[in-house]
């Protein structure tokens, strides 16, 4: 049970961030945005990790696991920050669809797990049919997306592959340390970055831009990365890439709420078949039961 809920709390977690990144960007330029995000989250992460009296480096070759884990932050938070200069949200919602087939790819070649079936194949490529729906008015290509495209791809890539290594690698490391490992990690990365292609020290920041910062510092990077690590411990990578699908639809359906926006046919008509999609790829014991009630004996039916 704290499995799934630590899975819908990932859902629920990243599908505000979107939001939140608007408003960090509103008076700091993204890469600077990114550094603070992932700066305030680690020194929180190792602040609690001294309180806990845990340690990071208690297990020899743990740092395999920070560094896999890493993979997820730096370069993949500036990879998306970068492409989504050059393509709308909905585009990268679209392109992100594509993980669990990317993921299942990588599981096969690194664990040696097949993760695919008819049906799973099906369900995967009804989600994505739905995600296209919702975002179809966003879907317009020209030659300047073509960066974007690249760079979402490139994306889809990096947290596949964190995510598999990371299942590899599997030492028990706690979430809270793989967070605060992955963090430390990321962060010369990411101040790197920040030195060569920005270096601009922001002399005010906005109440807006502030509240995102601390909101994605602390429950869309520690508290989210904490309870993704969790999750991945106990589920497959397939499994935990579909969260790409669903939180562009809750997405939506969280501003809908919030500003009021109108809910248009192409939306729910799209959220419904992500919705299907998603209950036809988890296994939920359907299958199985229908094949053991076919499989008794005559008697035992009527």
């Amino acid at each position: 049970m704290q499995v799934y809920l630590a899975y819908g709390l990932v859902v629920l977690i990243w599908s505000t961030t979107p939001l939140a990144i608007q408003w960090s960007n509103d008076s700091v330029s993204f890469i600077t945005a990114v550094l603070m995000r992932m700066g305030l989250a680690a020194a929180l992460a190792l602040v609690i990790v001294a309180v806990l009296r845990r340690r990071l480096f208690a297990q020899p070759g743990v740092w395999k696991v920070y560094l896999a884990a890493s993979f997820g932050i730096f370069p993949n938070m500036l990879v998306v920050y970068w492409s989504a200069q050059f393509i709308p949200s909905g585009l990268i919602a679209v392109i992100f669809a594509l993980s669990p087939f990317v993921t299942g790819l990588l599981s096969w070649l690194i664990l040696r797990e097949n993760p695919f079936s008819p049906r799973r194949v099906l369900a995967l490529m009804v989600a994505l049919i739905g995600l296209c729906i919702i975002f179809w008015d966003q879907l317009h290509i020209d030659a300047r997306s073509a960066l974007g495209i690249g760079g979402i791809l490139l994306s889809c890539g990096l947290f596949s592959l964190s995510s598999v290594s990371l299942k590899r690698l599997d030492q028990g490391t706690g979430p809270l340390e793989q967070t605060a490992g992955a963090l430390l990690f990321a962060f010369p990365g990411l101040l790197l970055s920040w030195w060569l292609f920005d270096g601009q020290v922001p002399q005010s920041l906005s109440t807006k831009s502030l509240s995102g910062l601390v909101y994605l510092a602390t429950l869309g990077s520690l508290l989210g990365f904490t309870l993704f690590y969790f999750v991945l411990q106990r589920l497959t990578p397939s499994a935990v890439s579909l969260i790409t699908l669903m939180t562009p639809v809750l997405a939506l359906l969280l501003g809908t709420l919030v500003a009021n926006e109108r809910v248009s046919p192409s939306l729910l008509g799209g959220a419904a078949l992500v919705l299907l999609a998603l209950l036809a790829y988890l296994d939920l014991g359907v299958d199985r039961w229908w094949r053991r009630r076919m499989a008794a004996p005559e008697v035992e039916r009527v």
